[in-house]
């Protein structure tokens, strides 16, 4: 199937080779850093996990969040979701490949990598994370890559498939959790220092993610002659504002254990990020914005009429997403270093080698998706799948509609 990925329009090429001039040019940075070391970034001994962690903690959301199209289709035979089915799983196998580049520009050295096999430590979270990681992204591999051919050949999915499938279900929630582990795992850090970070990772991917999918799946429609099917969308939205709902929840379940138990450790850390500590206020305008486009995502999600403008639905996801990369960001992993063990406060910001090399792996995972949703959208088109009926379901035989909505087969 890799020889649809080599057809195209020259607006097709054109974006390949705008995606690989980003790549190189970060290279350019990265072969910097490999040579010179950590030092061009803005970590330091008191913060020594930076941009790159944070990219790969919200990133680990959005490798998670395809199971929020996944699960209603294989626990729940929730079949409008079907034809979503492989987009979601493509989308995890560039958010696995994107984790595991930050990981790599990480650690500055890539050969650092074989430590974590050859001297295996099982007692370590970052073995576990490093088995999850890798493990999800053969799994979305070996399924989504399955699939697509069965459906080419317009032939029933594997039997010996299930088994992978329900699989990687139950691990999408084990990526997140493991990532959670290495945060809350620490005990001189108290604003991760607690038992209900892993579930506000889940609830953040289960809002953020699916929000980033639906936004590249509308980026697919108006290039292509795909269609997303209207239940499904509408569903997804629904499962976007619980759980976006729930991530807040959660959060001011973190300020009112911190603030009523009057605990020094746990309140410095917020007030450092809301309010500045020490003559420190860098974050406090980030923080802020983040609390308020969060208030108007919420807003906007909640109320029926809103959440079903599908001219206004890519500005609230845009706004939920940046939300959502401003407290999971830089927000969560600054507010986790300062103030330090010695009640000091050590600013950080990415510099500019930093961002270009992030750059580069973000052009890396845009350039897989691109392939990815390029070969998956040429199958549905071969398939006759590409047009959504105009009741909005996803084919004939799954339409439930009447006479009226003009489907011929209702």
């Amino acid at each position: 199937m890799l020889e649809i990925a080599l057809k195209g329009s020259k607006r097709y090429y054109g974006w390949i080779a705008f995606l690989l001039v980003l790549i190189t040019i970060g290279s350019m940075a990265w072969i910097d850093q490999i040579v010179n070391g950590l030092k061009i970034t803005g970590m330091s001994r008191d913060v020594s996990w930076g941009f790159y962690i944070s990219q790969f903690t919200y990133l680990v959301g959005l490798a998670a969040s395809g199971v929020m199209i996944v699960l209603p289709n294989y626990f729940h035979n929730y079949k409008a979701n079907k034809h979503m089915v492989i987009f979601g799983e493509f989308m995890a196998i560039a958010a696995c490949i994107m984790c595991l580049l930050f990981i790599v520009v990480d650690i500055g050295q890539p050969t650092r990598m074989l430590n974590v096999i050859l001297h295996a430590t099982p007692n370590s979270i970052l073995f576990w994370d490093m088995i999850v990681l890798n493990g999800y992204l053969g799994l979305n591999l070996l399924v989504g890559w399955t699939c697509l051919q069965a459906d080419r050949a317009r032939l029933p999915h594997p039997k010996w498939l299930k088994p992978f499938i329900y699989t990687s279900i139950i691990w999408a929630f084990s990526i997140h959790t493991v990532t959670a582990f290495l945060y809350q795992g620490l005990p001189g850090r108290h604003y991760w220092l607690t038992a209900i970070l892993a579930a506000r990772f889940l609830a953040s991917a289960f809002c953020s993610g699916p929000a980033i999918l639906l936004l590249v799946m509308m980026v697919t429609e108006r290039f292509t002659t795909f269609k997303m099917p209207r239940k499904a969308l509408t569903t997804l939205v629904k499962i976007i504002m619980y759980a976006m709902c729930v991530n807040m929840f959660f959060f001011m379940l973190e300020v009112f254990t911190a603030f009523y138990s009057n605990m020094p450790g746990h309140m410095h850390p917020l007030v450092y990020l809301f309010a500045g500590y020490h003559g420190h206020t860098e974050l406090v305008g980030l923080m802020w914005t983040f609390i308020a486009l969060a208030a108007v995502a919420i807003t906007l999600l909640v109320t029926p009429k809103l959440r079903n403008n599908l001219k206004l639905l890519p500005w609230t996801l845009c706004i939920l997403v940046i939300a959502t990369w401003i407290d999971k960001g830089l927000g969560l992993l600054i507010g986790g270093f300062n103030p330090t063990p010695f009640h000091t406060i050590t600013p950080y910001w990415p510099t500019g080698k930093e961002l270009l090399v992030s750059m580069m792996v973000y052009a890396i995972g845009a350039l897989v998706v691109t392939i990815l949703f390029k070969i998956a959208t040429g199958v549905k088109e071969e398939m006759g799948q590409s047009q959504a009926l105009p009741c909005g379901c996803s084919s004939e035989d799954e339409c439930g509609c009447t006479p009226e909505c003009g489907c011929t087969e209702a």
